[in-house]
């Protein structure tokens, strides 16, 4: 069975991968800002006016860079100041370009205020990047007045367009932006619950998979706020409330809680293998759970596609054959060849896959009412959950300070562009302006990203140059030559967010045979582009390493001591299931999200610091185990909450437990003043003993007052680990 479900992944995964990407955000960006770049040139290229052409395809670029997926509101406003500002910085570059040493020190001083939006937000920054590109490319470009006025009017009639075109796209279909990227969201859970199952392989290195795990959350995280963001600030969705609005919020909703089902699971997979490896029950562990991940691909796919999944009925039997699996396992234990506890675990865990699955055939359930003016509504506050972005000054003044890192890499691209301008004003290149091109695509915030994007735009320049040759060399007809451009410009455009490297080897094809087309295609050409990009990235990464440089260490204490505050919450608000008979479902959602993002912005900080140098690694192993120990906490406590909504206890109340939960709050409390005031000794703080509170436990329904205990002890590790790091 496990050979031919691995035959069957064999034939159905790259089919389903391209039909995918075809069908996702990716691609529609890249057609969408193809379709608006190309267009302008093509159509007034059949009336001789290519100039004009390409200066309105010019405005279209640049106002495509801050069109990235989100809220329209967002998209449609940032493209409008866009429009403004690179049609006001068209005209002062044009009209001042001719002195070196005015454009020079308007570049610097553009460099500096632009770089600082980035306090406002990534689609902020990429408002300024796109106002730093027509500065760049109208540098050299020196005309009479009067030409640039004209030129900055084409500019600004090139912007329009494509901002007109985007909102016609988005108009025509209002949903499908969300439609793709809860797909793709659901894709990630997918993928998460795949490396999941591998926990349950034999002879599986549980470092890496549990490395990859805290990646793959970052992404689910990452996913799912996107999609937060498009749902509640969508008009249609929010106010308006059709049925495909209401479909796609409770598809949302249940995807979120039944990724909190999928974090609950924890055990000590090692123990498991050690007991059942003989028994060969784990694999069919793995193969279910792989199942539920291919149906959630199905959910996903027909999402983007429109169409209605079936749930496999293989998928049903598989989980019904595990039962008897188990069930066979614990009557024929009667030599105790299997632990009690183990068999205990085995049954926990497939419970957890039956109430994963039940989610699942809930959502399978909407699909046949998506359009149905009777679906229900989703209870959920969409204000709460949305963060509103203020764009006042008084924040761009509060960072003007060294100790912001948004100031420092503002100095430091102030520093590299005008270092850049000035070597490409010293060789004798005819596009010295890609220098500047690459630092401005290159400098980032952090060493770390700065040194992933040089390496990404090096090894995608240079292999996509000789490409570039090839095609220029080897191939004259022109109409062939203009489809490898439209492949180029579509896969340039469509991997520019979902693999840099791919998006580079595209691009520098693409403008090797546009300039052919211009009468301006050589082998020196190719040959200067990737001379210019390895003089930009190195400047680039040198002063990322040199100049007022900013380390992940820097973040690191916020970073701790945010996930702790979160558990903490999160820990609160579960709590009050069992204490309290009136809780508010909103703050407990909002506490969960909370957990996501903090646990999210540690993984990332974690992995960033393993590219920087070793001497600004600070603490690694211990901030490795820190990081550890607060996804088992969050795993816990997403444990109890499940177990307060999912089983039914003899209990009449729970407030014999509340003695361990007000130490464990302490606990992390405590851990947070060390992290604050530095601690260096380990203080007398006891643990709460099941037994010292009194409480008699029942055989059989003793899983809350030891996940309280788990809880418990995971928050004295933590508070321990906190005395150890030293920030």
């Amino acid at each position: 069975m496990g050979i031919m479900l691995f035959l069957y992944m064999q034939i159905r995964q790259p089919i389903r991968n391209i039909q995918d990407f075809l069908l996702s955000t990716y691609f529609a960006d890249g057609l969408r800002i193809t379709i608006g770049v190309l267009l302008p040139s093509l159509i007034l290229a059949q009336f001789g006016m290519l100039t004009y052409g390409m200066t309105l395809s010019l405005g279209a670029l640049c106002v495509s860079v801050v069109d990235s997926p989100g809220p329209m509101v967002h998209r449609r406003n940032a493209m409008f100041v866009t429009t403004v500002l690179i049609f006001v910085f068209s005209i002062i570059t044009g009209l001042t370009n001719k002195s070196h040493y005015f454009i020079g020190f308007l570049l610097a001083i553009s460099s500096f205020i632009f770089s600082m939006f980035y306090i406002y937000g990534v689609r902020a920054a990429s408002v300024g990047t796109a106002v730093l590109l027509i500065m760049v490319l109208s540098i050299d470009d020196v005309r009479p007045w009067q030409e640039v006025i004209s030129h900055s009017l084409m500019v600004l009639a090139g912007s329009l367009w494509y901002t007109g075109l985007s909102y016609f796209v988005y108009r025509l279909r209002p949903f499908r932006l969300v439609q793709q990227s809860l797909s793709d969201s659901i894709l990630e859970v997918a993928e998460f619950l795949r490396e999941k199952a591998k926990f349950y392989h034999r002879n599986n290195n549980y470092d890496k998979t549990y490395a990859d795990l805290l990646q793959l959350q970052v992404s689910v995280h990452e996913k799912q706020d996107a999609v937060r963001e498009l749902l509640f600030r969508t008009r249609e969705i929010v106010r308006d409330s059709s049925p495909e609005g209401r479909f796609l919020l409770l598809v949302f909703v249940d995807m979120v809680d039944l990724f909190e089902q999928v974090m609950s699971t924890y055990y000590n997979y090692q123990q498991l293998h050690d007991q059942f490896d003989k028994a060969g029950i784990l694999s069919d562990y793995e193969m279910a759970i792989k199942r539920i991940s291919y149906a959630l691909d199905d959910i996903a796919f027909a999402l983007k596609s429109g169409g209605k999944p079936v749930i496999s009925k293989r998928l049903l039997i598989e989980i019904e054959r595990l039962k008897i699996k188990i069930n066979n396992l614990e009557k024929n234990n009667t030599n105790q060849e299997y632990s009690t506890i183990g068999i205990i675990a085995l049954k926990n865990i497939e419970v957890n896959i039956e109430n994963i699955l039940s989610r699942v055939k809930t959502i399978f359930s909407y699909f046949k009412v998506r359009n149905n003016k009777d679906i229900r509504q989703a209870e959920v506050d969409t204000e709460k959950f949305i963060k509103r972005q203020k764009f006042d000054f008084d924040l761009f003044k509060e960072n003007l300070t060294y100790s912001s890192s948004t100031f420092r890499h503002s100095l430091r691209v102030t520093v590299v562009m005008s270092l850049g301008f000035i070597v490409s004003q010293m060789l004798d290149f005819s596009h010295s302006y890609w220098i500047l091109l690459t630092i401005l695509v290159i400098s980032k915030p952090g060493f770390s990203l700065t040194k992933e994007r040089n390496y990404q735009r090096l090894i995608g320049t240079t292999v996509g140059a000789f490409i570039g040759m090839a095609v220029v060399s080897y191939i004259h007809d022109k109409n062939a030559l203009f489809v490898i451009l439209l492949i180029c410009m579509v896969g340039s455009y469509s991997f520019q967010r979902k693999n840099y490297v791919v998006s580079v080897l595209f691009m520098t094809p693409y403008i090797l045979i546009l300039f052919d087309f211009l009468g301006m295609g050589s082998i020196a050409l190719a040959r200067e582009r990737i001379y210019d990009t390895f003089i930009g990235s190195g400047i680039a990464l040198l002063a990322s390493y040199s100049l007022f440089p900013t380390w992940e260490h820097e973040k690191l204490k916020e970073a701790m001591t945010d996930i702790i505050k979160a558990n903490k919450a999160y820990y609160e608000q579960v709590v009050r299931l069992y204490f309290e008979k009136i809780y508010n479902r909103t703050d407990y959602k909002l506490a969960r999200k909370e957990v996501y993002v903090a646990t999210a912005n540690l993984a990332s900080l974690f992995q960033r610091m393993f590219s920087e140098p070793k001497s600004k690694q600070l603490f690694i192993k211990e901030v490795h185990q820190f990081t550890a120990l607060s996804h088992l906490l969050s795993s816990y406590v997403a444990t109890l909450s499940l177990y307060n909504k999912e089983h039914e206890f003899t209990f009449e109340n729970f407030d014999a437990l509340k003695p361990i939960a007000q130490n464990t709050d302490y606990l992390l409390d405590t851990a947070i003043n060390n992290l604050i005031e530095g601690k260096n000794t380990i203080e007398n703080v006891p643990l709460i003993r099941l037994a010292d509170t009194g409480l008699k436990i029942v055989e059989g329904k003793d899983l809350v007052p030891e996940q309280f205990d788990l809880i418990q002890k995971v928050a004295y590790d933590i508070y321990k680990l906190t005395v150890k790091i030293k920030i």
